[in-house]
């Protein structure tokens, strides 16, 4: 008998609202302040709120050493609506 497939986890968190979210995270180097480094984070995450990125933001700076300079934000829902277009003609061929 086969075995059922299992979906994806991250295939049902699109399904609840969840989209792709990436951060460039510009932070001051501990060594050099006067140099910036980038950082890039990416997770399924809800906009507008953010809080998974919130509580990584949240846990660096209590943790890291790296001042935060600025974070720029990109989200995107993967699973969207269809598109329709609607046609104005239509030719049958017999």
């Amino acid at each position: 008998m086969a075995k059922a497939r299992e979906v994806s986890p991250d295939f049902i968190r699109q399904l609840a609202g969840y989209g792709l979210t990436t951060a460039e995270i510009l932070y001051h180097l501990p060594d050099h302040p006067k140099v910036l480094q980038s950082y890039i984070w990416q997770a399924y995450d809800l906009a507008p709120l953010f809080p998974a990125l919130t509580a990584f933001l949240t846990f660096w700076r209590d943790t890291l050493d790296g001042a935060l300079h600025s974070v720029r934000v990109g989200h995107s829902g993967l699973i969207k609506p269809a598109e329709i277009a609607l046609v104005g003609a239509e030719f049958r061929l017999q």
